[in-house]
């Protein structure tokens, strides 16, 4: 076999293996379809973590869920799969705005540094940074 019709077979077997993928939905972003999908994919990682409440961001890529005492859960699209991961004040290293709505988080934890979340409105993006606030700390250690 010559060393073109080598080359050949094998650009055209990636490139059908590309397609193949994508095709079947395997490049297509993870997404949330409203508040009980993402208490569920929470539960799925936490079973026995009781929510009060969830505020999705704006596309819904991210969940904030709001758990006892200070500690948040945050549900997070990542490719074609979520994380999910439990913080407190005392992991959030400083919590900013880029505009009303949106959030600039960032983490103490090298597998997340955090990243840029909007929200509906204002409110949600409020509620979300008074909970997330670094300033909360001393209101973590008043509960442990």
């Amino acid at each position: 076999m010559s060393l073109g019709v080598l080359v050949a077979i094998v650009v055209v077997g990636i490139a059908a293996v590309v397609l193949a993928v994508h095709w079947t939905g395997g490049t297509r972003d993870a997404v949330l379809s409203g508040e009980a999908h993402a208490r569920s994919r929470f539960a799925d990682d936490f079973p026995g973590e009781k929510v009060r409440s969830v505020l999705l961001t704006n596309p819904a890529t991210a969940a904030f869920l709001e758990l006892e005492g200070v500690r948040t859960g945050i549900v997070q699209a990542f490719g074609a799969h979520f994380l999910t991961r439990i913080v407190t004040p005392a992991d959030i290293a400083s919590v900013g705005r880029d505009g009303a709505a949106t959030l600039v988080i960032g983490t103490r934890d090298f597998t997340w540094r955090g990243g840029r979340f909007t929200f509906a409105d204002a409110e949600d993006a409020d509620r979300v940074a008074a909970r997330l606030s670094p300033a909360n700390q001393n209101e973590q250690r008043k509960i442990a």
